[in-house]
Formats: C-alpha cells, structure tokens, sequence
C-alpha cells in the first residue's frame, strides 16, 4: 500500500488528486533557483529564467512524469558581470553545454513527503538525482484560466559528477536546488 499525494492510503489503482493529462507549466509563477558555497564562507545565489516543464499525470501514482529543459545562459545571479563569467568556456561553457534536463523515472512517497527519481543531463553527461516533493495543493487563479497545482522540489548535485569541476576551493562541490513549479490544469472537453 502506497498514499497518495492527499494524504489518504491507496492502492496503485487508486485515482491522484488532480486531474489526469499534460498539464503546462506556469512560466510566471515558477522558479529554478540554486545555491552554492563561495569560498567556502558565503552562499551565492541564482535563478534560470529560462524554463520550460511539464507534468505528465496518469491514474496512478506510478504514472506520473515530469520533463523540464532549462537554458543555461538564462543563469542570473544578480551580478550581470558574473553570471557572463559564469556563462563562458572556462565554467559552464553555454556554447557546448547550453541547457540541462530533467526526467523523471519514479515517484513515490505519501502523506506530504514524496520523492521523485529522474536523470539529469548536463551537456552530455546524464546522472541520477533525486528531489523531494512537497504538494502545496490546487488553487484556481482569478480570470478562469484553470486550476493550478503548486509544487516544491529540494535536492543537490555535486558538480564534479557533471563535469563542472572548474575553481575547486572558490566554488563549492555541492550545489543545492530549489524548484517551486505552477502547473495548469488541462482543459477539459
């Protein structure tokens, strides 16, 4: 026996809370955001604008998919002059590794802690990762465009895996993720 993302028990027949189908991303009220240590004394901050995802919803638990493509030059720290330095051949190199994806495999859990399972590409290296999900629950915006579902995702990649080893001991090896993802639900016939 599994739960369900409401929180009740269920088997693997047991229909999700929100509605089957592809659901959109919404761009406006989504955000990548990552941090990672500089120094090994501070934290820098930064978001990718440039995001684009979908969420696959199926019956079951066992179902459910998520794909996301984020471009890589849309980085932005707050500093125009770093995130450039960031964006060149000698870090991210956004000429040959201009996004990464996510895909995921699995997604399991119950009550409000979930886990989703996917393979992450950055240029041409693919690796596992894993985020936990929270379910913030269904909302329906004002104008009738449909009801949203809210989501928020943690997890971290270390960047030696990725190939992204560049400045060890000015950059930390682990970067940590923070994914807070609107989706709109499909229209129905």
């Amino acid at each position: 026996m599994t739960n369900d993302i409401s929180g009740t028990t269920a088997t693997p027949t047991t229909p999700l809370p929100i509605a089957p189908g592809r659901w959109a991303m919404d761009p406006f009220h989504s955000a990548v955001n990552f941090t990672v240590r500089h120094l090994g004394i501070a934290k820098v901050r930064g978001r990718f604008g440039g995001v684009r995802a979908e969420l696959f919803v199926g019956e079951r638990v066992e179902d459910v998919r998520v794909s996301a493509t984020v471009d890589l030059a849309s980085i932005d720290t707050g500093n125009a002059d770093r995130d450039a330095h960031v964006r060149a051949s000698d870090l991210l190199d956004v000429a040959k590794r201009p996004t990464m994806a996510y895909r995921s495999t699995r997604v399991s859990g119950e009550g409000e802690d979930w886990t989703m399972e996917g393979e992450l590409t950055i240029g041409d290296v693919t690796r596992p990762v894993t985020l936990a999900v929270e379910f913030g629950g269904l909302g329906s915006m004002p104008g009738g465009d449909g009801r949203h579902a809210g989501f928020e995702a943690t997890g971290e990649i270390r960047r030696s895996e990725f190939g992204l080893d560049f400045a060890p001991g000015l950059l930390g090896e682990v970067v940590k993720i923070q994914l807070d993802m609107q989706f709109v639900e499909p229209a129905t016939a």
